[in-house]
Order: structure tokens, then sequence, then C-alpha cells
């Protein structure tokens, strides 16, 4: 039962996760929702889009790691780390995957507005000149958020195991 409580609390914070990050990015560029991924609603509300696309685009993520951290956690003979310190860890990893996410942000868009990096024709075509550098910069926010938050799962995981051994 304690696996599936972290498989559940991870699988929340996840999902909570992005729909902040959503927030912020659709209100930054909508055009990256509308037109940069499949239509899943009909509408054009950021508030809407980030609670839709918050949830579909994370919670498979939570689950998956929920699953590792729990397995690093509970299986084989040593004792398991406290529920505490297992989320906490979590918790760190979503700080850095924000503080990380506005970072990669900030340098997109810089980069777009320095034209060293640019829309790809097929979405630079149906997006207004002005917008490509937010568009830019929400892509470079979700990208870093997924590979922070892929390498943050397998560092958690080795730190579980590292502190489990020295039980």
């Amino acid at each position: 039962m304690k696996e599936i409580k972290i498989i559940l609390t991870t699988l929340a914070i996840s999902v909570c996760y992005g729909i902040i990050h959503d927030l912020i990015t659709a209100h930054l560029c909508i055009e990256y929702f509308t037109i940069g991924h499949p239509k899943v609603i009909e509408s054009t509300s950021p508030i809407l889009i980030a609670l839709v696309w918050g949830c579909i685009a994370t919670w498979w993520f939570g689950l998956l790691m929920g699953i590792l951290v729990a397995a690093f956690n509970y299986m084989g003979s040593y004792p398991s780390l406290e529920y505490k310190l297992i989320i906490r860890l979590i918790l760190r990893l979503i700080c850095w995957m924000f503080a990380l996410a506005i970072v990669a942000g900030l340098i997109g868009y810089l980069l777009a507005e320095l034209e060293v990096i640019y829309l790809v024709p097929r979405l630079g075509n149906q997006i207004d000149d002005v917008r490509h550098s937010r568009f830019l910069a929400v892509g470079w926010m979700h990208v870093t958020s997924y590979l922070i938050a892929l390498i943050g799962t397998f560092v958690i995981c080795f730190i579980i195991f590292r502190k489990r051994g020295q039980q």
C-alpha cells in the first residue's frame, strides 16, 4: 500500500506542475498549444487549454516516475526510506524543473530575438511574426521541463538506492 501512496502522490504532483507550467506558458503564447499541438478542445482560452494539456502532457510521466521511485524504494531487502523524504526529493526536483524551465525560456526568447534560432516555416507561416520569439521560448520551457524531469527521476532513484544501502 505504501508503494501506491508514492505513485499516486507523484502522479498528483506531476499533474499539478503540468497545469501550473501550462497556465504560464499558455498565457505567454497560446499558439504553442493551438497551432503547435493537436486540437484536443474547441477553445482558445489559455486557462482551459492549460488545464487540459497540463493533465494530458504530465499524467503519464508522473505515473512512470512514481512507479520507478516506488520500485527503487521498496524492492530488495534494505529498509525503505520514509514517505516524507521521497516526496521532498520529488518536490525539490519540481522546483529545479520550474527554475530551469524559466531560464531556458529566457534563453530561447533571447536567441529568437537575436535571430539565432527561428521557427520552421510550417509553424512560422501560421503565427504572427511578433509571436515567434514567445513560441520558441515556450517550446524551450517545455523541453527543459521534460529533460530535467527525466534526468531528475534517475537522480532520485540513485539517491534512494544509495541511502537505502547506507541504512
